[in-house]
């Protein structure tokens, strides 16, 4: 399992621009590495949501693992987990959540610092790496900031407020910054050259088309919860057009066949 994670901090270098349609259970994990994708990475709010909890920290932490252990099993390629803020305020805590995730073989992570002062998430990244070092073992650690998403700061200081945060983080072992929000071509430049980490942005209206980005220098580009959103709504509407009507036709458009599903788990 730690060649995954070897693997994993290879695909940062290069080539191409890692793009994570991000998955929410094991059989949306399966999918995405059957359509091609190099490692997998998970949405927090997509499996929130599958397993029956709103997004923010508020899935337990066992249920979480459990959910991430579970998509490892069906799994060759790496696989990242968005662990949010940890699930846990102490530093300690955190480590001991993600010593069960390496030996799990989970190959990475992410961890924000949301509202908190950055110094709270460095103390995080810091025990990540102490629990692994402990372990005889690696990690991936994608930090994020929210900075952009959640307006920390006035618009005209964002960049730098960024920075300073990716300056924190790396010091205290990340491996990459993620900073969701950020789509200004001008806002991206500057961050990916004074960040020092290699940069994931997350897909949005108004974001730049990949190659776009990849010319910038961006690392990684994740789906977020966009194609979980989108599932939930179409699930939302064939269910609704069968509770009005009882149509089975509509089931069947676009469908995807009972046996080519079945191969995707056979002899997993």
């Amino acid at each position: 399992m730690s060649q995954h994670v070897a693997t994993f901090r290879q695909m940062h270098g290069g080539p191409g621009l890692l793009r994570f349609p991000n998955a929410w259970d094991a059989g949306s994990a399966r999918l995405f590495e059957s359509l091609g994708a190099r490692a997998i990475a998970t949405t927090s709010a997509g499996v929130a949501w599958a397993l029956g909890y709103p997004d923010g920290g508020r899935t337990p932490a066992d249920v979480a693992i459990g959910a991430a252990v579970n998509m490892a099993r069906v799994l060759r390629v790496p696989l990242s987990v968005d662990l949010e803020n940890g699930y846990a305020e102490d530093p300690a805590t955190v480590g001991e959540t993600v010593r069960r995730l390496i030996d799990a073989g989970i190959a990475g992570l992410n961890i924000e610092d949301g509202r908190d002062a950055p110094e709270k998430l460095a103390a995080k990244i810091e025990a990540i790496r102490s629990a692994a070092a402990n372990a005889g073992a690696d990690i991936f650690v994608n930090a994020r900031t929210d900075v952009f998403l959640a307006s920390l700061v006035d618009a005209p200081q964002r960049v730098g407020e960024t920075l300073s945060r990716a300056a924190t983080y790396r010091t205290a072992g990340a491996d990459s910054l993620f900073v969701p929000g950020l789509r200004d071509a001008g806002e991206i430049a500057a961050v990916v050259e004074g960040a020092g980490l290699p940069v994931n942005l997350m897909a949005c209206p108004g974001l730049a088309p990949a190659s776009e980005l990849e010319r910038l220098g961006v690392r990684r580009l994740s789906a977020g919860s966009g194609i979980a959103q989108m599932l939930w709504g179409q699930a939302g509407k064939l269910a609704q057009e069968f509770l009005d009507s009882g149509r089975s036709e509509s089931m069947a458009e676009g469908a995807m066949p009972y046996p080519q599903l079945q191969a995707l788990f056979a002899g997993r």
